[in-house]
């Protein structure tokens, strides 16, 4: 009997999987995402389509070894007008992440595929609008002290479903997806595969 597997090693999306009901596995996809990616910008393409890029080839790379299953593969992207940006490598770049973003609006561009022998079945992208109120660089040396590196796991150097919400002033967008899985046009998607109770 086919399962489900999520092709990626993100704690947070496999959480709002499980609090969903979902029962699936997790196996990492073994891709280099900047390898993939550098032909993507360098030929002018956006970030919502090089997250979906990305996140079809997450789930194509698991599927190859796992073709009887249905992967999910997710990406998400964080881009400031035409500036693509990828988390931050060490506390020093979160700090200069969050000034870059202070007071501005930026994209968060999360993808979600599914996968089944290698074909993609299914892909979608949400967009979210994040709105950063106008930061003073204490306060972000306190936010990323108290945050601590569990923010470099994010693009944006924040969590909205902890101490990041702090740094919002408004929000355009599935809150899902923020969170880096646009979980409501998926588990349709589980369901219409009958993978899910309908």
């Amino acid at each position: 009997m086919s399962q489900i597997i999520l092709a990626s090693q993100s704690a947070h999306r496999a959480a709002l999987l499980t609090n969903a009901g979902v029962k699936f596995d997790v196996i990492a996809a073994d891709i280099d995402e900047r390898e993939i990616e550098i032909p993507l910008r360098a030929s002018g393409m956006d970030g919502p389509d090089i997250a979906e890029i990305l996140a079809q080839a997450k789930a194509a790379n698991v599927s190859s070894s796992h073709p009887d299953d249905y992967i999910i593969g997710c990406d998400q992207t964080l881009t400031l007008g035409d500036e693509l940006l990828h988390k931050p490598a060490d506390m020093d770049e979160a700090h200069r992440r969050l000034l870059k973003l202070s007071g501005e609006t930026h994209h968060l561009n999360s993808a979600v595929v599914l996968a089944k022998g290698s074909q993609i079945l299914w892909s979608h992208v949400e967009i979210a609008r994040i709105t950063f109120r106008d930061l003073d660089p204490g306060f972000i040396g306190r936010y990323t002290s108290a945050a601590g590196k569990a923010i470099l796991s994010s693009v944006g150097a924040y969590q909205i479903e902890g101490l990041g919400t702090q740094l919002i002033e408004k929000i355009e967008g599935d809150y899902f997806s923020i969170i880096g899985l646009p979980l409501l046009p998926l588990l349709t998607q589980l369901r219409a595969y009958c993978l899910l109770d309908d």
